[in-house]
């Protein structure tokens, strides 16, 4: 990796200008993707989420039917601002990340240690916001601009049915990424003294 990791972690931002030229190949963005899954820790070592890596046009693909889906549901107004932030900024990318929780692995956590039922579906949102993270940060390090979108559940159906995801996979976020095309603005961090606590 060209950047360390709280170098990356640092300047990870939300990118929402891509371009689609290629800063490193799709077999390193792939072996990124493979890290993330093999390394980042799950609750119960439960390895639940799952990701689909699309490429090129498969990933317009995506875009475009995330515009189908939409286009009946909005105003002419809306879906026309819609368009706009689809196709500049995400559509536009080298590709895309999506991100999904097996729901198998989750009901056997929930059936087989019925004392913490009740966290296992919010323990696999943990799980998969640390893979988002991690795919998210390695992808900075090596040059590229991503963002985390949230077009599920709209979306599901259609792209279970495009990518023949299986039924128990659960979409949980698209990450479209790029070459960044635009600088985001100067990030906000609130005051330290009122998130953090320390006794020594």
């Amino acid at each position: 990796m060209s950047k360390t990791f709280w170098n990356a972690l640092e300047n990870r931002r939300s990118i929402y200008g891509l371009s689609d030229e290629k800063v490193v190949t799709e077999e390193r963005i792939e072996e990124l993707v493979k890290a993330a899954l093999k390394y980042t820790p799950s609750a119960f070592n439960s390895q639940s989420t799952r990701i689909v890596l699309l490429f090129g046009e498969q990933s317009k693909k995506l875009w475009q039917l995330t515009l189908n889906t939409l286009r009946p549901l909005v105003s002419p107004e809306q879906f026309a601002d819609t368009e706009k932030k689809i196709t500049g900024a995400f559509a536009s990318g080298y590709g895309t990340v999506l991100f999904f929780e097996d729901q198998t692995v989750v009901e056997g956590l929930i059936n087989g240690f019925p004392l913490y039922a009740n966290n296992f579906p919010v323990w696999s949102q943990h799980t998969n916001a640390m893979h988002q993270l991690v795919v998210w940060t390695a992808l900075e390090a090596e040059g590229l601009g991503a963002s985390l979108q949230h077009y599920n559940p709209l979306i599901d159906s259609a792209v279970q049915a495009e990518w023949n995801v299986p039924a128990t996979w659960k979409l949980v976020a698209q990450m479209p990424f790029g070459k960044p095309a635009a600088t985001p603005a100067e990030k906000q961090v609130a005051n330290m003294d009122s998130r953090l606590k320390v006794f020594k």
